[in-house]
């Protein structure tokens, strides 16, 4: 999947996150994260890249705040922004 625009995807909401995905000319994921909660939670970081990695995004830069959201919030949320940068709606979606 080709990232061609800015997508953004969440809330500043309490257990929720925000992700927004631009492109990047080069290859590979630059990502900034920033979660007042990260050990509670787990690995924020790693969820993102594997949801990205799985959807075919090679390159892009990242960036996300985190309020606690569950695996599956921050699943979603990178699914959404990817499909909102890519301008795609050709929804697959991840188990």
């Amino acid at each position: 999947m080709k990232i061609i625009t800015t997508g953004v995807a969440g809330t500043m909401e309490s257990s929720d996150i925000i992700v927004r995905i631009e492109p990047k000319e080069t290859s590979g994921i630059e990502l900034s994260l920033e979660s007042d909660v990260k050990q509670q939670y787990g690995d924020i970081e790693q969820v993102i890249r594997e949801t990205l990695a799985a959807m075919g995004v090679e390159s892009a830069y990242v960036s996300a705040v985190d309020k606690g959201a569950l695996d599956c919030t921050v699943e979603a949320r990178t699914q959404a922004a990817a499909y909102r940068a890519a301008n795609s709606t050709d929804y697959k979606f991840t188990e």
